[in-house]
């Protein structure tokens, strides 16, 4: 603003603005030295020196060393022109001033809010500029949106008519607050705005006044949306959500900005932007719960064959004090499905939790899957479409593992690792993660992703041969346990049992002979095992990918030996089975040579694993009270499920046919640093 001596100046300033002051060009002739005066709402910086009206305080400077002067203002006016700065002009040596230019200031408010402190709390920042900003960390700031995970008819959401849902009111609110006198804010307009491309991934409702109703402003292509009449505007409250989830394209940062826009009496004279606001929120992740975290939910798929299953797993829930859903067979799917497409993940808010189901369906062409009819209220279910939709590709879901919170090369990772299998290397023959889900994976940000080894399986998923149980906290303060499968401990424990004089003991001793032929398994003894050097072989091999993936464990997650505890199991290598013939390939797989039981459901302190039917020692199975004396003294109760018919049909054991809804983490992921 250049001052004049003539006429007063006339300005309007925003809250959270700076007007510059000319105060050199109208200096009378010879004067060499002003004051400054000013209104109680307004704060004056002299080269960085800052008063107050309500101080009633007077700067006097040099006009040699100053030619600008700053102005700001703490609140509103109540009326046009109620504040002013008058800046007096001296002669030498002289007392009384030769000259003053007066400016009448109108202070406006203009604030987009949101919050930013994570509290609840929507809040103006003394520092506007922070809104700016999105700060991980304990001490961190920024605003956090919800990705809408609602099954139901929000998604079917495709124009600007007017939106009837209860459901809008729990998500991320944005409040716009404009004050200062009506007849000044008639001449201007404000736009609410975003970018085209953060418009496609966001959805903004506006309440409808006197109504239940509300309108969706941006979102669906709209990036902007004009709001007024200003003479009437106080305070507006938005409602924000986010579509899809942070991914490589995607950094997961939006920003909101309202813009005050003069507009020109003028037709020849096009309208000026005076002033914006923005606030920037962060996408909340999509986080997955490891099995050490309490059970909530059980969704079991209900087969016939699978009765021995549901029942004991039914059992467990009822120890745990989880609820059992039933889910039946979809017939989309290729194969049970529960677990090898799908997982239960969560995402989070200062204001809210949601917790929802994450498929990663094989099945092409699809829209509508059974899962998300059999969901509990307020369990959200999402899809994230794969790229290899072969039976046993590891593009899914199911081939993902998430480490309880671990330490690991001195970096905290509070919501553990997301651990995913793949081939390491390229080959005609290999399978592995596609990089689109594998970004999606990263670009969470909160559970950085380790890649272990995991194509030498026939699944290829890497809770064939690993998986956690948790302790007592009391007396470990990891408060959990990593069980890797351990062909060598097998044979350990049945070269033991042979020295014993139990060499004729039988596996597989109480199967009928038809469910033995349908697996493609023969009862054999203790000595049988032993001497054959085939089998042998093949688990020599096996051991020594499951060591390579013992050694990435070790390093990545902060393990010592201590923390491992090895499961006696046996693994034999086998052509693909179960799949269509275009999908067979010469490469031998490893899978379970009898029950694997590595694939156990996890309830609390509560353990359902595959019944092994190992070799019976005096009217026991070895296997079984081997594992019990691994894992009783932590406080874990073994309950082995007599499930045979399931055990290797459809390629896999029983587990994928059961998904467990856990607990959230107590740590909220805005306070760690990725």
């Amino acid at each position: 603003v250049h001052l004049t001596l003539d006429t007063p100046a006339h300005a309007i300033c925003v809250l959270g603005t700076e007007i510059s002051l000319d105060i050199s060009r109208c200096a009378p002739k010879n004067c060499q030295s002003f004051t400054v005066r000013a209104s109680p709402r307004v704060l004056v910086d002299v080269a960085g020196t800052v008063i107050s009206g309500k101080e009633d305080a007077v700067i006097c400077r040099s006009l040699l060393d100053t030619s600008h002067v700053l102005v700001r203002m703490v609140s509103p006016s109540a009326s046009v022109d109620e504040d002013k700065v008058l800046v007096s002009y001296y002669h030498p040596n002289e007392e009384v001033p030769m000259a003053t230019a007066l400016l009448y200031l109108t202070g406006i408010e203009v604030n987009l809010e949101a919050d930013i402190y994570r509290d609840g709390q929507l809040e103006v920042p003394s520092d506007k500029q922070a809104k700016k900003k999105w700060v991980w960390g304990p001490n961190g700031w920024g605003a956090i949106l919800l990705v809408n995970c609602s099954p139901a008819n929000m998604s079917q959401i495709t124009d600007k008519s007017k939106v009837f849902s209860d459901e809008i009111r729990k998500l991320s609110q944005m409040s716009l607050t404009v004050q200062g006198p009506s007849c000044i804010l008639k001449n201007y307009k404000l736009i609410l705005h975003t970018s085209k491309e953060e418009a496609e991934k966001t959805r903004v409702y506006r309440p409808q006044k006197d109504s239940c109703a509300y309108q969706l402003v941006l979102g669906l292509g709209w990036h902007c949306h004009a709001l007024g009449p200003l003479e009437t505007l106080r305070k507006e409250t938005f409602y924000v959500e986010a579509t899809e989830f942070p991914s490589a394209s995607f950094s997961g940062l939006v920003s909101f900005s309202v813009s005050l826009v003069e507009e020109s009496q003028d037709l020849l004279i096009p309208e000026i932007p005076i002033y914006k606001d923005t606030v920037v929120f962060r996408v909340a992740p999509c986080i997955f719960t490891p099995s050490t975290q309490m059970p909530l939910e059980v969704y079991l798929c209900r087969e016939l064959q699978l009765q021995g299953f549901v029942n004991t797993v039914t059992e467990l829930s009822e120890k745990s004090d989880s609820q059992v859903a039933p889910v039946y067979e979809d017939p989309n799917r290729l194969g049970r499905w529960l677990q090898d497409e799908m997982a239960f993940c969560y995402t989070q808010g200062p204001h809210r939790t949601v917790s929802f189901i994450l498929d990663t369906p094989r099945a092409v062409h699809l829209e509508d899957f059974p899962m998300k009819y059999s969901l509990s209220p307020g369990i959200g279910y999402m899809i994230r479409r794969t790229e290899d939709h072969r039976v046993a590709s590891l593009d899914s879901i199911g081939n993902l593992m998430v480490s309880p919170p671990v330490k690991a090369h001195g970096k905290e990772y509070p919501l553990g690792r997301v651990l995913i299998g793949s081939s390491f290397y390229p080959s005609a023959q290999g399978r592995a993660m596609s990089r689109t889900l594998q970004d999606f994976l990263c670009a969470q940000q909160v559970q950085a992703p380790v890649e272990l080894f995991s194509d030498w399986l026939m699944t290829g998923h890497v809770d064939e041969f690993m998986g956690f149980v948790p302790i007592d906290t009391k007396s470990d303060k990891k408060g959990f346990r990593l069980l890797i499968a351990s062909p060598s401990s097998c044979y350990k424990l049945f070269q033991e049992k042979q020295e014993e004089g139990y060499g004729e003991a039988t596996l597989f001793e109480d199967i009928r002979a038809d469910q033995l032929l349908a697996n493609g398994r023969k009862a054999r003894t203790i000595n049988q095992l032993l001497a054959d050097e085939s089998l042998r072989r093949q688990n020599d091999y096996v051991e020594r990918c499951i060591d390579l993936n013992r050694a990435i464990l070790k390093r990545e997650l902060g393990l010592g030996e201590k923390d491992i505890i090895d499961v006696p199991q046996l693994f034999c290598l086998e052509r693909l089975t179960n799949i269509p013939s275009e999908q067979q390939t010469p490469k031998l797989l490893a899978r379970a040579y009898f029950p694997n039981m590595l694939c156990m459901i996890v309830m609390d302190m509560n353990l359902g694993i595959p019944k092994p039917f190992g070799p019976q020692i005096k009217g026991i199975c070895c296997l079984q009270e081997k594992v019990r004396l691994l894992l009783e003294p932590l406080g874990l109760t073994c309950t082995f499920i007599d499930d045979f018919d399931c055990y290797l049909t459809e390629v896999g054991d029983f587990c994928p046919c059961a998904n467990v809804l856990r607990v959230p983490f107590d740590f909220k992921w805005w306070k760690m640093v990725p």
